[in-house]
């Protein structure tokens, strides 16, 4: 067995650490210059200087303690404290979006508020602590509740949409308009790699300040890409971060040298200074070096030549900054070598109490901050009353109201609910393409704009990506957003945005953070053959999937508004993310049995009506023959399909209208089940991941699935234009057809 090569056997992490106490020892012995350089003060220096010392140790702390299984986090901002520059310019009120190598920015961020310790809590997130300040010892993430710094997990560039949108979220609150929780003036610092500036998020982030800017709306966001030319083992093209923005429209752009504290110190500060003042976005290239590798197991010997991996040390910043520290007389190498050995017992001592300071160690701890739950409060809240007379002015005058108007079809009635929605709830936003003028594509936000003005509902730009990321961003300052998703093909778009982003804030915030939203998405098929794959989207697998998300879908349009009244709720004091798909083919739906019956049109529930969280609707609950478990547009066929059999059979069909897709009522359904002597799962969607399998699924869990069950869905294909919809959608015929056959069997 060949032996592998020395260079291979080094340990980069101790290579850094040795090379910087050369270095300290040839300005010691003269043979490195120690120069007095102008341009930043003193204090700053020092202080500067002890943050990059003190994230380097950290650095090095994990690469021992994880040897040791104390510790269990390796990614680490070596070559990166420049950002300290960053953290030291901006302020404990600017929410900032890290990228993972921010250990200078953090270090310099708790400077700021007295009392807070940088290498504790630091300590206690790579070691997964229970005690951990940003996420509870769920990940090591930066962040701190006091400090704006809001936990991002190993994020690529999914964080920069929601940056954004909290630049134009605080933009949109200033002049007394909202009560934001941060200062008007505040700024949004935003984070990342030179790789990560060409992710489709990334690029949608950017694109979206440009598109602001060409507007004129003010979009106060520091863009900092850490340039140190490779993405894990692939290097960036030469140039490529400066001249692809260098010249970019609606953008202002700004080098530093994160290199050199004195060098790029005003860099940072013009930049800092132009976001702030001139209220735009601005992105700063800082340039940076990547030691270390990637993380403590990557072996970037075996894609970086040697030659290549001793220069980017040979560009150690903190080599600099110690010639400049020693050029001004402000330390000796000696003392900064006692400082640093200082730092690094320091840092070591604290990852043992860390190890000691005991993790998570039940399941339900875990999983507590994920969807908080409340549901006296959030009772109370869904049927707390609006403003009377404000409701009598938005509407017209008493006769208007909605409850006093006759039953009406689902698009109307959701269309009323969003106006109610946004008289309780004055932070309330709605927003999305089409949303505004036109009124949706389908009518359901129809003349909201006129009635709210347009800081209130408002179209963007067509991109879902950056319409999630806007309501982040809206949410975390304080407001209630209700995006719309035009069709529900489109959210797979930007599914990250709720999967990766907007549902894990809490989670990896321990609850110190929230993005509450309402999500409205126009779904599902059943359309007589209009539009398409893309307007017909049946798939809902990718929603279930994201953890904590509220998903509801109605079948009428009381239940809508209902249902939207307690999302609300749930946003406002739980702070929770919710998914709210309305079935395209029954907005406009007013008959169930025959034409004109008007049996599909409902009333406007009263003021203050509502529905519990999660509870299912029941039709003809005395049944016993048979139950038929659906939602959506399955609903209206089910009860046609329940009429016909009792005609034609004398079968007696109970419908379980399950209107809440996440979670499930999953008791209701087992106890319904159990009470039914067959049962036929009607499930619009396709044969995998949907809601078919997880109610069989159920009723197997809980005991239930001893009698006749049946599970009807559509194909798994993608639905085409025309009349070959119906041969991939589950149709009407089939579902009687099972439903006969099932009951026909002997028990």
């Amino acid at each position: 067995m060949n032996k592998p090569s020395q260079s291979r056997q080094l340990n980069r992490a101790e290579v850094v650490d040795r090379n910087f106490l050369d270095h300290l020892a040839a300005i010691e012995g003269g043979r490195v210059a120690a120069v007095d350089r102008p341009g930043l003060p003193n204090a700053d220096l020092l202080e500067l200087f002890d943050s990059q010392m003190t994230s380097r140790q950290l650095d090095l702390m994990a690469r021992i303690k994880r040897l040791e299984n104390k510790v269990f986090y390796t990614i680490g901002s070596s070559g990166h404290e420049g950002n300290a520059l960053v953290g030291r310019l901006t302020r404990a009120t600017d929410p900032a979006f890290l990228h993972y190598r921010s250990g200078g920015f953090m270090a310099e961020r708790y400077r700021k508020r007295e009392g807070l310790d940088f290498i504790r809590d630091t300590c206690l997130s790579f070691a997964a602590a229970r005690e951990d300040v940003a996420s509870g010892g769920r990940h090591k993430v930066w962040g701190h509740p006091d400090l704006w710094v809001l936990p991002q997990t190993s994020t690529i560039a999914s964080h920069l949409p929601k940056a954004v949108g909290t630049a134009l979220a605080i933009a949109h609150g200033g002049g007394g308009r909202h009560d934001l929780p941060v200062p008007e003036d505040s700024i949004v610092v935003c984070s990342f790699g030179d790789a990560s500036l060409n992710h489709a998020a990334a690029q949608t982030a950017i694109n979206s300040c440009a598109w602001s800017r060409h507007q004129s709306l003010p979009v106060p966001v520091l863009l900092v890409c850490e340039d140190n030319d490779i993405g894990i083992s692939v290097p960036t093209p030469t140039n490529w971060v400066a001249d692809s923005m260098r010249a970019r429209h609606g953008i202002s752009y700004h080098y530093a040298n994160g290199l050199d504290l004195v060098e790029g110190f005003a860099a940072v500060k013009r930049a800092v200074d132009e976001c702030r003042v001139r209220r735009r976005p601005v992105f700063l290239h800082l340039k940076t070096a990547r030691l270390m590798g990637h993380a403590g197991t990557d072996f970037e010997i075996e894609y970086r030549p040697s030659a290549e991996l001793a220069a980017a040390e040979a560009r150690d910043p903190l080599k600099t900054s110690a010639e400049a520290v020693v050029g001004r007389g402000l330390m000796t190498p000696a003392q900064i070598r006692e400082r640093y050995a200082t730092l690094a017992e320091r840092c070591l001592s604290e990852a043992d109490r860390a190890d000691g300071a005991g993790r998570i160690t039940t399941r339900r701890e875990v999983v507590e901050p994920l969807a908080p739950f409340t549901p006296e409060a959030v009772d109370r809240e869904a049927s707390r009353l609006a403003p009377e007379q404000e409701r009598v002015r938005v509407f017209g005058n008493q006769r208007l109201l909605p409850e006093n108007q006759p039953a009406k079809h689902m698009a109307v009635q959701i269309n009323r609910a969003l106006t109610d929605l946004l008289i309780k709830y004055p932070q309330a936003l709605a927003f999305g393409e089409d949303v505004a003028r036109k009124g949706g594509v389908y009518t359901v936000t129809k003349g909201l704009a006129w009635r709210f003005g347009p800081r209130r509902v408002f179209n963007t730009l067509l991109d879902e990506t950056t319409i999630l990321g806007l309501a982040q961003g809206y949410g975390a300052m304080g407001y209630l957003p209700i995006p719309e998703i035009q069709y529900l093909a489109y959210f797979h778009n930007a599914c990250d945005q709720i999967r990766g982003e907007a549902c894990s804030l809490q989670y990896f915030s321990n609850k110190r953070f929230r993005n509450p939203m309402v999500m409205r998405i126009a779904s599902l098929g059943y359309q007589k053959g209009f539009g398409g794959h893309f307007h017909n989207d049946n798939s809902i697998a990718a929603l279930r999937d994201i953890p904590g998300l509220v998903i509801g879908c109605p079948s009428r349009g009381d239940d809508a508004v209902a249902m939207l009244r307690t999302m609300m709720a749930l946003a406002h004091v739980d702070g929770r993310v919710s998914a709210f798909l309305e079935p395209i083919a029954l907005y406009m739906t007013k008959d169930l049995h025959a034409r004109d019956d008007g049996e599909w049109s409902f009333t406007y529930p009263a003021p203050g009506e509502h529905l519990p969280a999660f509870s299912p609707r029941v039709y003809d609950e005395s049944a016993r023959d048979l139950l038929v478990i659906t939602f959506g547009n399955g609903v209206p066929m089910a009860l046609r399909c329940a009429r016909a059999l009792r005609e034609s059979d004398g079968v007696e069909t109970r419908l379980l209208d399950l209107r809440w897709l996440k979670p499930l009522a999953v008791e209701a359904i087992a106890s319904h089940a159990a009470e039914c002597r067959a049962v036929v799962v009607f499930d619009e969607g396709r044969p995998d991941g949907g809601i078919g399998e997880a109610v069989v699924t159920a009723l197997v869990e809980a005991g239930v699935a001893d009698r006749p069950v049946r599970r009807l869905t559509g194909a798994d294909c993608y639905i085409p234009l025309g009349d070959a919809a119906n041969l991939i959608l589950a149709t009407e015929e089939e579902l009687l057809e099972t439903c006969r056959e099932l009951v026909s069997k002997p028990a």
